[in-house]
């Protein structure tokens, strides 16, 4: 009891998306472990309903009162404007009351950077904030110059789907971009659900660090050095790297039920012989281009495991609008699941590539597992990623344009039995042990995190 009443108070604010709440619950995981009690304060979105690996930490609702109906006919962007207008007071209201409620000292308020209302609350209450990024340093730091470009007035719709790029001609948006090498005009984090206007303002919010003490990234010095410095001189307040999250407090955190069959199928099949393709939740696949990669996976000899989530297709519940012919190619050499284990997957032997979108949690797990990636990025910070994995850490194969059978073929032959895909392979396992050091006592994400916490006590 004593211990419990000494322990120090932390309010953790996520996002309510898959993305950004499972670095968020495995930060609260790491922090109590420290010896911090934990309150994690969400929305009704995407409620995050903890299991048992979760009974010493504190859920509080934020009563906002927007409708159900919001979630499903605004895109992210739009929903986390409304997210942060409707919250600022709602949150204010709720803090208050845990500063009641509370025995023990909240030390401060840590909150995902897209849910920068929560800033206002902590100073109101004159209590410490920090900034907790769950995208990679370098897609913050790409965020932090969009303003800039976007003043220069050299961004501009591409077409009517609504994804964004820079304004110069086709020759230019593959040229680098000054400071930013390798990435190219394309490769910024764009969205494709939302205006160029509205994708600027909440970037601009985002790198706004207000009074917020700190910043925490769930991302490794070992990866992202350079743009870790250059983050550390563009705001002017400590950075500190600290991922991977998952490494180092591993839970439960899926929103949606995980199917374990599949790993039943994989413990049949041989060493490094699948390939596993999942493209998170939130990125949509037209019929033509599931089946095209079908018949890709089907040509290229390998064995598959494929997540196809409900509304990965528009328009259909799952699979049953798929033509006949997709089943008979999964049926002879995949298997597919709704939802998968991600974590246990990529760490299964069988497993020899990852086709992904590239979104950061992602995209740390496999490297976390030394599985090299074909990347498929849809939107935000994933084209970023990409780009690093295919130029920076070289265990990547980007696709891009349109998806045809026989550049899915192509991919999935380099990546899974060409000598280039065996040393991606091995670079993969070299980075998988740089990373595991991180982690370790000793390691510079263990110091980074190690460091922070002596200053969340001090305060």
């Amino acid at each position: 009891m004593e211990e419990k009443t000494a322990r120090r108070r932390i309010v953790l604010v996520p996002v309510p998306a898959q993305g950004h709440i499972s670095p968020m619950m495995q930060l609260a995981k790491s922090l109590h472990l420290k010896g911090f009690s934990i309150t994690v304060a969400q929305t009704k979105f995407n409620y995050f309903t903890p299991s048992d690996d979760f009974t010493d930490i504190q859920f509080v609702t934020i009563q906002e009162t927007l409708p159900e109906s919001d979630f499903k006919n605004l895109g992210p962007i739009e929903l986390q404007h409304k997210l942060n207008k409707e919250c600022q007071e709602s949150f204010k209201d709720c803090l208050g009351q845990l500063l009641l409620q509370q025995s023990n000292k909240i030390t401060c308020v840590i909150y995902d950077e897209f849910m920068y209302f929560a800033e206002a609350a902590a100073k109101e209450f004159n209590l410490p904030s920090v900034i907790f990024s769950t995208t990679s340093a370098t897609a913050f730091a790409c965020r932090s110059v969009f303003d800039k470009l976007y003043a220069n007035n050299v961004l501009a719709p591409l077409n009517d789907t609504l994804e964004y790029y820079f304004s110069e001609p086709e020759g230019q948006k593959e040229e680098l971009v000054p400071e930013f090498h390798p990435l190219r005009y394309k490769d910024f984090p764009v969205s494709r659900w939302a205006s160029l206007e509205s994708i600027m303002e909440l970037y601009r919010n985002t790198v706004d660090k207000r009074t917020a003490s700190f910043v925490i990234i769930n991302t490794a010095s070992c990866l992202e050095s350079l743009s870790l410095s250059w983050l550390q001189q563009k705001l002017e307040i400590p950075v500190y790297p600290i991922g991977p999250l998952h490494m180092m407090a591993s839970a439960p955190t899926s929103l949606l039920e995980e199917n374990m069959s599949c790993i039943e199928w994989l413990n049949k099949q041989k060493k490094d012989s699948v390939i596993f393709i999942s493209l998170g939740s939130l990125a949509l696949m037209e019929i033509s281009e599931v089946m095209e990669t079908a018949l890709g996976l089907d040509s290229s000899n390998q064995h598959f495991l494929w997540v196809i989530r409900p509304g990965l297709v528009p328009g259909s519940e799952w699979i049953e609008y798929l033509p006949e012919k997709f089943s008979k190619i999964v049926s002879e050499r995949g298997y597919i699941v709704k939802w998968a284990p991600q974590k246990e997957v990529l760490a299964h032997p069988a497993v020899g590539g990852f086709w992904s979108h590239c979104g950061w949690n992602s995209t740390l797990e496999s490297i976390g597992e030394g599985v090299p990636m074909i990347c498929r990025p849809f939107s935000g910070d994933q084209k970023v990623n990409a780009r690093y994995l295919e130029c920076v850490w070289k265990i990547g194969i980007q696709v891009e344009g349109e998806l045809e059978r026989e550049a899915v073929k192509r991919a999935v032959k380099r990546l899974m039995v060409s000598q280039e895909g065996g040393e991606m392979r091995k670079r993969a396992v070299s980075l998988r042990e740089r990373l595991r050091s991180s982690v370790r006592e000793g390691g510079s994400s263990h110091n980074s995190l190690d460091e922070f916490v002596h200053l969340m006590k001090t305060m």
